[in-house]
């Protein structure tokens, strides 16, 4: 599996978007759809993940198997670390409830062992990125001030505002 972290600039009709984005390659394998344990995974990272998120979006145990349509004990045995496989539509179900891609907690059972990106890296990216957004919304303010000076002085019997 490999794993890039994207930053982008993309200019449409004189305006700028910015891409953040984190895309990892994952081939298809029978890690997807087996049931058992398959080497490989990482079900302490889900857990360690489900936990996390559950605790940060303040939602109890009953609540998130009421809003994923999971049994509390499945919910459970995925939040111990999940000593059998559960089947991949229960992690798309958990994931979607708890507002993250459908393939969330599956990118992360299968990316056990995997480089990723340190997250000093992804700090500096953004940084770099966001700074020189900064710098050209600066620049769009000044452009949009020479504008309206411009429309002003155009514009009989106008009074320059301050």
């Amino acid at each position: 599996m490999v794993h890039e972290i994207g930053v982008r600039e993309v200019r449409k009709g004189g305006g700028i978007a910015v891409t953040i984005s984190c895309m990892a390659e994952r081939g298809t394998s029978a890690v997807y759809t087996a049931r058992g344990q398959v080497d490989g995974e990482d079900w302490p990272a889900v857990a360690a993940a489900l936990n996390e998120r559950m605790a940060a979006r303040r939602v109890g145990q009953q609540e998130l198997a009421r809003l994923s349509g999971i049994s509390v004990s499945t919910l459970r045995m995925v939040q111990h670390g999940a000593s059998r496989r559960v089947q991949n539509k229960t992690l798309e179900a958990i994931a979607r409830a708890l507002d993250w891609p459908e393939d969330h907690l599956i990118g992360i059972l299968v990316s056990a062992g995997q480089a990723r990106p340190a997250q000093g890296q992804v700090e500096d990216q953004v940084v770099t990125v966001l700074n020189r957004i900064e710098q050209q919304l600066q620049q769009l303010g000044d452009r949009l001030a020479r504008v309206e000076q411009r429309i002003q002085a155009e514009e009989p019997g106008s009074a320059p505002r301050a």
